[in-house]
């Protein structure tokens, strides 16, 4: 057999599938890896089996269900107040995850250089490399995880063609402010790059605080690429079906990648999605629903030695455990899920040299009694 070159020597298990197989075997309570364990809601899931029912089981176009193009486009202008045009500026993608793919091997070529904030998503790094670009990380100032916009100016170079962004940020849950706006709008004028959002958890935002998408600049327009997902907006994230929406002139190479990606996303579950979206503001509550989950993690761990950093978004809880114990942050998640029988993710593993600030993500889409259990097991501290 003829050796492999590997593509991504460098990429090996996701971490979250270790933890996750890790918790299962250890019958400990899973608060590592990002997804609900509780019912969607039944007009949904009725609205996907009447449309499986109704024979649209085939290939949807590949742009994505026309009734859910547009359904997407009225769900933009009702958000951010415009509206775009649902045959040019938007397509359906097999989660979030395939927009950002789309979006990296669509814009970034051999040589070219992209900005990445860090702790990012395990995704971002892999694609650029398969696209032939560099990643240039840039940590995020801790422990409030905002970006240090000196330095993204002093790393921009001739060959810089993306920033990558990530609001509410996972794994922080920081969010960007009006003024990071203002600086990516700058920053995209002046040298003529183009940013990928990634607002997968636009919805899921705390203290009646606003989410500041890409979308909400229109002088961004020709260099924005606004990333979302129905996968975590409905608890739906094993559906797979996320969105993005961009400049038509991008959009038309976009399309040409996504053709043979996937060429197309699931057709009931559009469907669904699309009439579930003509019924209803279905996604601007979900937001107060996770507050209330995320305080009743804080609450069952207040005054013990675990110290929660400011979380304003998405569904995970970052907590510093500097004074609990100096080991690093991934043999503390092994040994807590081993030995406390509660999972997490070791934020270094988001950090492209593994840098341990000594924090823990924690995730809280979970039943409340499962936050509960979790918690609870946490205030049996080890030393």
């Amino acid at each position: 057999m003829t050796p492999i070159s590997s593509k991504l020597p460098d990429v090996g298990t996701s971490i979250f599938t270790v933890m996750s197989k890790l918790a299962l075997d250890e019958g400990a309570v899973n608060l590592s890896q990002g997804f609900p364990d509780f019912p969607i809601s039944e007009e949904l899931a009725e609205e996907v089996m009447k449309a499986m029912k109704a024979g649209l089981n085939q290939y949807a176009p590949m742009p994505g269900y026309p009734p859910l193009l547009k359904a997407i486009s009225e769900k933009v202008q009702h958000t951010f107040g415009w509206t775009p045009d649902p045959a040019t500026e938007v397509m359906v993608t097999a989660g979030a995850t395939e927009s950002i793919v789309c979006a990296i091997l669509t814009l970034i070529k051999e040589g070219d250089e992209v900005i990445v904030f860090e702790p990012a998503y395990d995704s971002y790094q892999p694609c650029i490399a398969l696209a032939g670009g560099t990643m240039v990380p840039i940590p995020l100032n801790f422990p409030n995880y905002s970006i240090p916009w000196d330095r993204v100016e002093d790393s921009i170079t001739s060959r810089t063609r993306m920033i990558v962004v990530n609001t509410p940020h996972n794994p922080s849950g920081a969010i960007l402010a009006e003024s990071d706006l203002e600086q990516l709008e700058r920053l995209a004028h002046k040298h003529g790059i183009y940013i990928l959002g990634d607002e997968a958890y636009e919805h899921i935002i705390f203290e009646g605080k606003k989410h500041h998408s890409l979308l909400s600049r229109p002088n961004l327009k020709p260099w924005a690429i606004a990333v979302f997902s129905f996968g975590k907006t409905f608890h739906v994230t094993g559906w797979k079906i996320g969105y993005m929406v961009t400049h038509p002139e991008l959009m038309v190479e976009m399309k040409k990648v996504h053709q043979f990606l996937t060429f197309s996303v699931s057709t009931p579950m559009q469907a669904g999605i699309a009439a579930y979206l003509s019924s209803g503001d279905h996604y601007s509550g979900i937001g107060p629903m996770f507050q209330k989950k995320r305080d009743l993690f804080l609450d069952c761990i207040k005054g013990t030695d675990w110290k929660p950093l400011a979380s304003h978004g998405t569904y995970f809880q970052v907590v510093s455990y500097e004074e609990i114990t100096k080991e690093n942050d991934y043999d503390l998640a092994i040994r807590l899920t081993k030995e406390m029988k509660v999972a997490s993710i070791p934020v270094s593993v988001f950090y492209h040299n593994r840098t341990d600030h000594k924090v823990l993500r924690f995730c809280f889409a979970k039943q409340d009694e499962t936050i509960i259990q979790g918690a609870e097991k946490l205030c049996r501290i080890l030393k």
